[in-house]
């Protein structure tokens, strides 16, 4: 016989609770329904200290369950809407009995038989007669006797949530307190667990909240929280957190985590948004990992002006910053225009060794100055990082370079490209295709062409957009003898030109100098090369041939 000691601590029930809890995380065996079973079978939960503090960070969470749609509700009293299949306990909860916290009772003995049937009956499958079934046993639901039902690892949650169900309505003494409900938030939050279960565990656990909300906790909110995330039931952790209010629960650092993540993972990140400003406001900062996952969460839904906020509150918390998120959210703010200033004060925060291998954020930086604009900003700031690290590499240079060439500020562009080389780097091909690119947009092609030499003795091969980029603008020019050089020089140097290049020249040919034999030239050497020329072109030509044969022969009739 079991002796209840009803003055003993809740507290020291509750993490009781929580550690039998952990060690049941296995789905339970069906035993035949209706048979009696001794209870030497049904085993105890060995203890586990500190559940709820660890359970947030033990959890590993699926993001793969599509939710079942419900409205979230709109006051503290209206249900919200599971799928179909979920039984709420609404109505059977309203003449229950709930025990007030801290009340002593009297001990009453546990009528082994009775324990036994019962938990034969919860540990089955369920059926239509259950309810039944418990009128049959003749129950006698004190304390005692229903906790040791909902600390019984076998007892299957479905049945268990009947039980409940049934007892709160058919049984006046069946009183229900902290200890009690506990252990069937517990009970029912383990593996194997439905999303059917937790939502009618979540009405049942609401409904008893409602009228009694000092039975309630922040931290068995919590695990309610976290079991809807697991499920990939997001939007059904929001509703729990929008209910602390109401059952006068403060939300923890925890609570607010635990919505965002299940949120974010289910890619409602309109709502993780709306959690994570609420958070800020309440000075609540989940430790700097859990903030780190937010921030990146964030930054890979297109929302890093959102993910600076959540990290300048882990800088209030003057929490420790990782490192990989800090880096993530600077690349992420440099992709957007607005952001680029915000990113650029952040790499302030990078310092000492850690700076030396920052060369991505800060790359990602230099090329959101220069897009912006900014690209005495950029210059600034790739100086600093040749005095202070992290050591530029080329494509930091050529991010400059190619600012200051699209600005029209040519001298600028050379000194970067003198210190590119005395930092012992070699300009490549893109380097000098800018550089030349910049002369050319100015109308200074002797320069260019000085820069297309030197490229010329430093790289064997080059591209056909270096080419293209003087020949296209000796076209603008009229200068057609020099663009048909380069495009010549071009094939000589190893660069096959494409069929773009051969219909750009040609247009320009037929377009501005009348240069239909020319045209026909450069046709029949793509004929040779395997290329073919679209038709629009091809009839360009025989309209530019025409014209001129018209006009040559208007010209020797007037003669």
């Amino acid at each position: 016989m079991w002796r209840s000691v009803a003055a003993r601590s809740r507290a020291s029930l509750l993490t009781k609770a929580a550690d039998n809890f952990v060690a049941s995380t296995q789905n339970p065996k069906v035993l035949p329904s209706k048979t009696l079973t001794p209870l030497s079978h049904f085993p105890t939960r060995s203890p586990l200290p500190r559940f709820f503090s660890q359970l947030s960070e033990n959890l590993s969470y699926s993001d793969t369950a599509e939710p079942p749609p419900f409205s979230v509700a709109e006051n503290e009293n209206d249900d919200f809407a599971p799928g179909d299949g979920v039984a709420g306990v609404s109505e059977e909860l309203g003449s229950a009995e709930i025990g007030e916290v801290g009340e002593e009772e009297e001990a009453h003995e546990i009528d082994v038989e009775k324990l036994e049937g019962l938990l034969s009956l919860l540990s089955g499958s369920a059926d239509g007669s259950l309810e039944s079934s418990f009128r049959d046993l003749d129950l006698t639901l004190h304390e005692d006797f229903v906790v040791k039902v909902v600390e019984t690892p076998v007892v299957v949650g479905e049945n268990l949530i009947r039980f409940f169900k049934w007892g709160l309505k058919e049984k006046p003494e069946f009183r229900v307190n902290r200890q009690i409900l506990d252990g069937v938030v517990l009970a029912m939050c383990g593996e194997g667990v439905t999303k059917e279960d937790m939502y009618s565990l979540w009405d049942l656990v609401k409904r008893v909240g409602e009228n009694e909300s000092n039975l309630l906790n922040v931290d068995i909110l919590n695990v309610l929280m976290s079991s809807f995330t697991k499920l990939g039931e997001g939007r059904a952790a929001l509703v729990v957190l929008s209910k602390f209010d109401g059952f006068g629960c403060v939300p923890s650092a925890d609570s607010y985590y635990v919505a965002i993540e299940g949120l974010c993972k289910s890619g409602d990140f309109d709502c993780a948004k709306s959690v994570s400003e609420k958070m800020i406001e309440a000075r609540s900062s989940p430790d700097a990992e859990k903030v780190g996952r937010i921030i990146s969460w964030f930054c890979k839904a297109g929302m890093a002006k959102d993910a600076h906020s959540v990290y300048l509150l882990l800088k209030e918390e003057k929490q420790c910053r990782p490192s990989s998120s800090v880096y993530f959210l600077i690349s992420s703010l440099s992709r957007e225009d607005e952001n680029v200033k915000l990113a650029l004060d952040l790499l302030e925060e990078i310092t000492g060794e850690a700076r030396k291998y920052a060369i991505k954020p800060f790359s990602a930086v230099v090329q959101g100055l220069c897009r912006i604009k900014d690209v005495d900003g950029a210059r600034k700031l790739l100086i600093q990082m040749t005095k202070e690290g992290p050591p530029p590499g080329n494509a930091v240079f050529n991010s400059v370079i190619n600012g200051y060439s699209k600005a029209g500020d040519m001298q600028d562009a050379i000194e970067m490209l003198k210190l590119m080389e005395s930092r012992g780097l070699k300009p490549d091909v893109f380097t000098y295709t800018v550089i030349m690119s910049g002369y050319a947009k100015g109308g200074q092609m002797e320069e260019a062409c000085i820069i297309l030499s030197e490229a010329k003795k430093k790289h064997a091969k080059l591209t056909p957009v270096t080419y293209h980029t003087l020949i296209s603008s000796f076209c603008k020019l009229e200068q057609f003898d020099r663009a048909l050089e380069l495009f010549h020089e071009m094939k000589d140097f190893g660069v096959q030109p494409t069929t773009d290049e051969y219909n750009k020249l040609i247009q320009s040919l037929c377009l501005k100098a009348l240069d239909w034999e020319t045209s026909e030239k450069l046709l029949e050497e793509m004929r040779n090369s395997g290329l073919y020329l679209n038709g629009i072109t091809r009839g360009l030509i025989r309209a530019v041939k025409e014209l001129q044969t018209e006009k040559v022969e208007c010209e020797q009739i007037v003669a």
